[in-house]
């Protein structure tokens, strides 16, 4: 697949740059003809951003035009309603799905938005408002309103019938069943529709709902519905009961990749979006401020060193040696328990009845880690017998302050591990930060302190 990606961008970068516009503009249909527009979108990131409305207007047929829409990204849509009428994105609109509308119309003006609703057909603008109101990462948002349902009276023929006079709606792999109120009752699967006979009605064959959500639902939970119980179509309901939206599970994979992308980019430190193409500047300009808490960290390591230099006589002096080895151990061990217990947060194995169960789980596992680790370190560090110029200083002590620093270091590296994500969990901060370089950098800030305080101790008890 990567090798027929290089091939495509290739093919693209040489029309793009022929001296010949006529001869350009040539290759350029012919490659939007004989490639998926899925392929060409993302290809289409890589050029220059005058390239990429060149490249849309090539494309076979509206529905060609669609995929590339849904599928580009931002910078490529941006450049692409900068290009084209307010009519031609009208023209878009209309034809595909209302919550498909609303993704790609995030990358227009609020002003132009306006402009094109009312230009565009009054019940596909309605559907379009009616998703756009809802709060991003909300059920509202993930939901589409284009969806079959009929009352429990309707029978199988009835319904295959209305299916099949709206082939613009999609979703037709579940037929969801009302009562006379509207109220949601039951889901048929398209299956059902099709292995039955035609005379039975809809409360015949329908089964009952097992999952709905409303649309204030957090994207987390409906992903972890979506993803614990495989949901095809999981219904959308309001506080009565009443079906205001489906949400497919081709829109909940969009979502959970959206999702993993935002993980990976806070656990990193970033806020990049690695499918854009962006300028050097842009891209460091992204990564810098979790980069400066980095910095300022160091300050305070420097700092702490530094005051610790005024008492590191004899023992103290070698007891900075070891600095590496505390940050280093305290910080990776710190990292494993958060990133476990986020995940445990994430596959919503982490619940009131057990959450005290599993935080003294991960501080045990630091505190015999630490132990094992301290011991370890403690008899090489005395075992090795290091030759010190000048100073007269038993290798048994280093060792044992050295092993002691590890396990008090280690203790505190799995605590602020724990702790973590439950603080940014109850304050409303994606948990996943616990993993990045903010928590990292105070972590050998406050692990190194316990180290110094530890040898300091032990340097006075044992001299």
């Amino acid at each position: 697949m990567y090798a027929a990606n290089d091939i495509l961008q290739e093919k693209l970068e040489q029309a793009f740059h022929r001296e010949t516009s006529m001869v350009a503009l040539h290759e350029v249909a012919k490659i939007a003809s004989e490639h998926s527009p899925i392929d060409l979108a993302y290809a289409a990131s890589h050029l220059p951003a005058s390239a990429r409305p060149i490249l849309y207007e090539n494309l076979v047929d509206v529905e060609a035009k669609i995929s590339f829409m849904v599928n580009a990204d931002s910078s490529t849509r941006v450049a692409i309603f900068r290009y084209i009428s307010d009519n031609a994105v009208k023209n878009l609109l209309e034809t595909m799905p209302a919550n498909e509308a609303v993704e790609i119309l995030e990358d227009i003006s609020e002003r132009r938005f306006r402009r094109v609703m009312e230009i565009l057909d009054p019940l596909k603008a309605q559907h379009i408002r009616e998703i756009k109101k809802h709060e991003r990462n909300t059920a509202g948002r993930l939901m589409t309103n284009e969806y079959f349902a009929f009352l429990q009276e309707v029978t199988l023929g009835e319904a295959i019938d209305a299916i099949r006079g709206q082939p613009g709606i999609e979703l037709t792999s579940h037929v969801f069943v009302l009562d006379a109120e509207k109220k949601l009752l039951g889901i048929v699967p398209a299956r059902n529709l099709m292995v039955n006979a035609p005379r039975l009605t809809l409360r015949q064959v329908m089964k009952p709902l097992q999952y709905t959500v409303t649309v204030e639902t957090s994207r987390e939970e409906v992903l972890e519905f979506v993803e614990r119980y495989k949901i095809a179509a999981l219904p959308v309901v309001d506080a009565e009961g009443h079906l205001v939206g489906v949400i497919a599970y081709d829109e909940a994979i969009d979502a959970m990749e959206d999702r993993l992308d935002e993980t990976i980019a806070i656990m990193a430190g970033t806020t990049e979006k690695i499918q854009e193409p962006r300028s050097l500047f842009r891209r460091v300009l992204s990564r810098a401020p979790w980069l400066i808490v980095t910095l300022c960290a160091g300050l305070v390591n420097g700092s702490v060193m530094s005051s610790i230099q005024n008492y590191a006589q004899g023992i103290l002096t070698f007891a900075l040696f070891f600095v590496p080895l505390i940050t280093g151990m305290s910080g990776n061990i710190g990292i494993q328990s958060s990133t476990l217990l986020v995940r445990s947060m994430g596959l919503g194995l982490l619940s009131p009845s057990n959450r005290r169960e599993i935080v003294f789980r991960e501080l045990r596992i630091g505190l015999t880690t630490g132990t094992f680790f301290g011991i370890v370190c403690a008899v090489l560090v005395s075992f090795l017998g290091f030759a010190y110029v000048g100073v007269h200083v038993s290798p048994m002590a280093i060792g044992m302050i050295v092993g002691a620093g590890l396990l008090g270091a280690c203790l505190t590296g799995s605590l602020l591990g724990v702790v973590s994500p439950l603080f940014f969990s109850r304050i409303g901060v994606d948990p996943a930060v616990a993993s990045g370089p903010i928590v990292t950098a105070f972590n050998d800030v406050l692990s190194m302190a316990i180290y110094f305080l530890i040898a300091t101790g032990l340097s006075t008890l044992l001299l």
